[in-house]
């Protein structure tokens, strides 16, 4: 909970909302049914704006046209959801709320430099070569390899694990549970037996990145894979070695991305995919949920694969007629082979 609160007026100065003139304060956020006289609402989906008017919010978001369903104040914006984004950071507790800078123990390399403001949490390892800038904050039981550089005022949550020779650039947010920097997936063939192939890349993660918990990014084979500016990527995702993905892309839980894949900028991908290695997919590129994406796609677009939930018989019976689709295509093959040389025959 935050212990921060914002006059009505600072906050539609903050969020660009119409000038409104009120000294009365705001310290929460709340949903339109549960908040409080003291919280901010806002109303995003049309499904909801039947609880405008009862909700007992102190401010609500609204664009122009759901101005007169607000009782309290209405604080009139053009994208309401958005402004909302913006104010959960206001409220947010950001983790710098700490009585001393550097836990006593935390263990430091005696060569690693330690910007004088980061935060650094208990039974933090910090390697040698590392570059810590300003505003960091490294929560408990992190690990931050040799040769890494972390920008500033990023946040690695507890837990997080960051192997040697990876670059983060400033303003990220890593979960905890994040791995970034273990091996890909490399190894040869030698008569039967696996040879690794040692991974001798790094990991380059851009500015404004957010990486969600039980995430795993993996180290280059020889050059660094790269996360671009503005990546957003969800809980438990897989990146495989040398993947790089372009700035402003979104992927969702549980997908999973094999290496040299290259992910362009300001694509979306939803939840439980699966992309398959030394693939591009272009610009603009939105896979929905539970696709398998076997190819390129080099046209912008919205892509899908598998099969939407049915009931089991119905399922069963659909799953047999699936396995006879080749068969059915070589007979309608024949039949139209066959009917067009009747054709030709009958012709005078």
């Amino acid at each position: 909970m935050s212990e921060s609160s914002y006059s009505v007026t600072e906050l539609a100065l903050l969020l660009g909302a119409e000038t409104v003139t009120s000294d009365y304060l705001i310290d929460g956020i709340g949903t339109l049914e549960s908040a409080t006289e003291t919280q901010l609402s806002f109303l995003h989906n049309s499904r909801y704006q039947s609880q405008v008017s009862a909700s007992a919010a102190g401010a609500i978001l609204v664009t122009e046209a759901h101005r007169k369903d607000v009782q309290t104040v209405a604080l009139v914006v053009d994208d309401p959801y958005l402004a909302y984004a913006r104010a959960t950071a206001l409220f947010a507790n950001n983790g710098r709320a700490v009585s001393q800078l550097v836990s006593p123990s935390a263990v430091i390399s005696s060569d690693a430099r330690v910007a004088a403001d980061a935060v650094i949490g208990p039974h933090v390892v910090i390697g040698e070569r590392v570059t810590i800038a300003s505003g960091v904050v490294i929560e408990a039981n992190c690990v931050i390899g040799t040769a890494c550089s972390i920008g500033e005022n990023t946040r690695l949550a507890a837990n997080v694990t960051l192997y040697s020779d990876i670059e983060v650039g400033k303003d990220c947010l890593i979960h905890s549970g994040a791995v970034i920097g273990a091996d890909g997936f490399g190894f040869a063939n030698s008569n039967g037996d696996w040879v690794k192939i040692h991974q001798l890349g790094g990991v380059n993660i851009g500015d404004d990145v957010e990486i969600g918990a039980g995430t795993t990014i993996d180290r280059g084979a020889l050059d660094d894979t790269v996360i671009g500016n503005g990546v957003i990527l969800d809980n438990q995702i897989q990146i495989g070695h040398n993947t790089i993905i372009g700035d402003h892309t979104a992927v969702a839980a549980c997908t999973a991305i094999a290496g040299s894949t290259r992910i362009g900028k300001r694509c979306t991908i939803a939840g439980a995919c699966a992309i398959a290695g030394h693939l591009t997919i272009v610009e603009g590129t939105h896979i929905t949920g539970m696709s398998m994406v076997s190819r390129s796609i080099l046209q912008p677009g919205a892509y899908s694969s598998g099969t939407a939930a049915e009931p089991h018989q119905q399922w069963k019976r659909n799953a047999v007629r699936f396995r006879q689709l080749d068969e059915m295509s070589r007979r309608i093959k024949k039949l139209e082979k066959t009917v067009k040389q009747q054709n030709i025959e009958g012709q005078p």
